[in-house]
């Protein structure tokens, strides 16, 4: 009798001891999942810093923005491609309705990126990226009207960003009106990327990241291209600088998607928005040391209130901001 006890006491000791160790094993596992995640948007958002300062090399080139804008996403679509063949070849098989959905929100990006890269050519590359950065608050709206609770808080501070855009573009001081179309354009892409950003978190909920982004950024290259044909527009002369910029660009854009679609799936859409936030400070630093651009004391006052607004009001919804996965709005 004492024997058969002492088994079953052993028996529930090991049991409860696996069960432990499978539980530390998860949650070892999960830290690592979400630490690559981490590094991945770190990534992207280092390579991401460079399409304001690749864009305007190329420009000093004499490459025109929707030439520039349509070669680079086919350079970076052919370029995951091959990599895919050579590597993933079993990602390039989706479902199709996952295929048509990725080219949706590829065709939201690309009409995106048109009107990003027609803003960078009539604005300086410093306040180009500071003003691409409202599209994470935008995010913060998108999510709002799926559901998610917004404080007074929150309010207040989507407001400061609108004013450290404001302050930004310093529209007191604008004489041109160039820099004015330029404005109003790249608040029109911050608006469209940051629908393409919560999209694409939907999407991820049935697609591997790497799938999705490949054919993401085939949408978008098919988008652009169409839209290179048919303004009519000849293919102007490009030099060697100017491939070089776009090349460079294709590739920086490649690379930089597959990391944030890989962070995103691992951390979800508003976390990888925070860490999109390094990108700005990456296209800052760079445009003033290759570029000799400068802000005033204005500006990086709205510099803070953009960057600060909308990284405290993502936070007030990163509890919980994702929908739930079986919402996909592209399924209304």
């Amino acid at each position: 009798m004492d024997q058969q006890v002492s088994k079953t006491k052993k028996h529930t000791f090991d049991f409860f001891k696996r069960a432990a160790r499978e539980s530390q094993e998860q949650d070892a596992a999960e830290a690592r999942r979400r630490t690559m995640g981490v590094y991945s948007g770190v990534l992207a958002s280092f390579l991401l810093g460079w399409a304001p300062i690749l864009g305007k090399m190329a420009y000093h080139a004499g490459v025109a923005s929707l030439t520039l804008a349509s070669i680079r996403t086919v350079v970076a679509a052919l370029f995951l491609f091959v990599a895919y063949l050579l590597f993933w070849r079993k990602l390039l098989a989706v479902r199709i309705p996952d295929l048509l959905n990725c080219f949706l929100v590829g065709m939201i990006n690309g009409v995106g990126s048109i009107f990003y890269y027609s803003a960078l050519e009539r604005l300086d590359a410093s306040r180009a990226s500071l003003l691409s950065a409202l599209y994470a608050v935008w995010v913060v709206i998108f999510l709002a009207a799926s559901g998610q609770p917004v404080t007074r808080l929150t309010l207040g501070r989507l407001t400061a960003s609108l004013v450290g855009a404001f302050l930004v573009t310093s529209p007191w001081v604008t004489t041109n009106s160039s820099d004015f179309l330029g404005i109003m354009l790249m608040a029109a892409s911050a608006a469209i990327n940051g629908w393409y950003m919560v999209m694409g978190q939907w999407v991820l909920a049935d697609v591997p990241a790497r799938s999705a982004t490949l054919y993401i950024l085939t949408g978008m290259a098919l988008t652009v291209s169409i839209a290179r044909v048919a303004s009519g527009v000849p293919l102007e002369p490009i030099a060697l600088p100017g491939w070089t910029a776009i090349v460079a660009l294709g590739l920086t854009t490649a690379l930089s998607r597959m990391a944030m679609f890989f962070s995103m799936e691992r951390l979800g859409g508003v976390q990888t928005v925070i860490l999109g936030f390094m990108e700005m400070a990456v296209s800052l630093a760079l445009a003033m040391i290759l570029l000799g651009d400068r802000l005033t004391w204005i500006q990086w006052l709205g510099a803070v209130l953009l960057v600060g607004g909308g990284f405290f009001a993502r936070r007030d919804l990163e509890q919980g901001a994702a929908p739930p996965q079986s919402f996909n709005p592209m399924d209304v």
